[in-house]
């Protein structure tokens, strides 16, 4: 199977072809965003950390603005800071330059001489990297070059047992083709993580995935919590989900049956290719941050009860098995899966349904996120602000 899509220097190929705006701090987001909305073509985050922070958040603060950078589907960068924060507009664009080959340039809002200045400069410098990117032709790829990341949010009883199933016959398919897939939120292998670990093609990884789940428990008992008590979160009792380990037995099926081939820490980028899980966070939308850092081209998103969410960089397919859920909130969701649970759609038709609509969005058909321009950004914290 192929896809046509934007070859980039280090092999990788991009499904979209942005510049992307980049601030290196919540103080630069603002002046991002005007940049990317005088700029056809150009699109920015809205980043709500990067100073007055403690090192280990700083370092991960860092990784994602460098993972943002770096993703295939980015053509160039400009970056925007304030002057004065963590780490400068001019560090960040080294260390990215440090890593890749796209054009990057930056400017602090303080040096440039406040706002509009800055704002004007860096309006003509990304019209410049959209013109360039514009003489970009695509190329027909092979969909190995494919890494999608699996998420899920806002479950409900009808993820477990149909769309993540159905998602996870598409990992399975995908792999099957050369492709790799990403599943990620550890919190939600709690209580299935000795299933998810069988998977695993060593007893480094089978160990591995059985650690996390003992440490992240370990860490919440040390700060007074308990994640039995918290998952599964009040939306997923109301949509019929009664325990995390019910939860958790749900939400490890869209990964598929595959053997996994590297377990990675948060917004790390793989090495290998295959099915791969992450150790991240259990929130959706920090969970999608640390995957399109990652690298991932496109992300799938299982929700019950129905979300908004989406992603400036890569695009979000959104799939539902719940009928209800679909019609109501028909404007965001992507795909309907509720055959499956009126018996008129098999798993494995599902599968094949979705690895077509994942096919599509590889060559060029917009997310209806993606289309409202929507981009949700949250960056997992270790530690308190200082």
């Amino acid at each position: 199977m192929n896809f046509f899509g934007y070859k980039r220097a280090d092999g990788r190929a991009g499904i979209r072809n942005h510049v992307l705006i980049l601030p290196t701090c919540a103080c630069g987001s603002e002046s991002a965003r005007i940049v990317a909305s005088q700029v056809r073509g150009a699109v920015n985050i809205i980043f709500n950390t990067g100073c007055s922070d403690v090192q280990a958040n700083t370092d991960m603060s860092q990784k994602i603005l460098t993972g943002f950078a770096c993703n295939p589907n980015v053509f160039g960068v400009v970056i925007i800071g304030l002057g004065c924060e963590t780490v400068p507009h001019a560090k960040l664009r080294e260390k990215i330059q440090s890593m890749t080959a796209k054009p990057v340039v930056s400017f602090g809002i303080q040096e440039e001489g406040g706002t509009l200045k800055t704002i004007a400069k860096a309006v003509r410098a990304a019209r410049e990297l959209v013109a360039e990117a514009g003489l970009q032709q695509k190329e027909l790829c092979d969909i190995s070059e494919l890494l999608l990341g699996i998420e899920c949010g806002g479950s409900d009883a009808t993820s477990g047992i149909a769309s993540n199933p159905a998602v996870g016959s598409l990992s399975d398919k995908l792999v099957d083709l050369g492709a790799s897939t990403l599943m990620s939120e550890s919190i939600e292998w709690i209580g299935g993580e000795h299933v998810l670990a069988k998977r695993a093609a060593s007893p480094e990884l089978h160990n591995r995935i059985i650690k996390i789940c003992a440490d992240y428990e370990t860490h919440l008992k040390a700060a007074g919590q308990d994640c039995r008590a918290g998952q599964p979160t009040p939306g997923n009792k109301d949509g019929g989900l009664s325990t995390i380990d019910e939860k958790s037995l749900g939400c490890i099926r869209k990964g598929g049956t595959r053997p996994i081939v590297e377990v990675l820490n948060q917004a790390e980028r793989p090495t290998k290719r295959g099915a791969i899980v992450m150790d991240t966070a259990g929130y959706d939308i920090s969970s999608v941050t640390s995957m399109v850092a990652a690298g991932c081209n496109a992300i799938i998103f299982t929700t019950g009860r129905g979300t908004p969410t989406g992603n400036a960089i890569v695009p979000v397919l959104k799939v539902t098995a719940n009928a209800k859920t679909f019609s109501w909130m028909e404007d965001n969701i992507d795909v309907d899966l509720s055959g499956i649970i009126a018996g008129e759609l098999t798993i494995a038709d599902a599968g094949d349904l979705l690895l077509q609509k994942i096919h599509d969005v590889c060559n060029g058909r917009l997310t209806k996120a993606e289309a409202y321009g929507f981009s949700d950004i949250a960056v997992d914290h270790f530690c308190r602000f200082v």
